[in-house]
């Protein structure tokens, strides 16, 4: 079974070092949001392999139990390394929207 990992967000250019945050070029907005989309469709990938092989699993069509835990371990993995990827953003967006102009 292929381990598909979930890869972070490449938001390189978006932020500057050490002074006010720089205007982000609309190219790298939607670099950002293709490598979140990418992310998500990962997510929903492993959901899917894990959904299949626990039905193989109770259908008997698998007897390997090991492969069927690692898959719904990796996916458990892949769904909380989502969702903390998640919270980052709305935090981010959160300070954003704090800031006054």
């Amino acid at each position: 079974m292929a381990i598909n990992p979930i890869s972070p967000l490449n938001i390189n250019g978006l932020g500057s070092v050490g002074g006010a945050p720089k205007t982000p070029a609309s190219g790298n907005l939607e670099k950002a949001g293709q490598s979140f989309e990418k992310m998500l469709s990962s997510l929903d990938q492993s959901q899917k392999n894990s959904d299949e092989l626990v039905k193989q699993l109770s259908l008997g069509e698998s007897t390997d139990l090991h492969t069927v835990m690692i898959g719904l371990e990796e996916n458990d993995v892949n769904f909380r390394v989502a969702m903390a990827i998640r919270d980052k953003l709305v935090d981010a967006y959160r300070e954003v929207m704090r800031m006054q102009i």
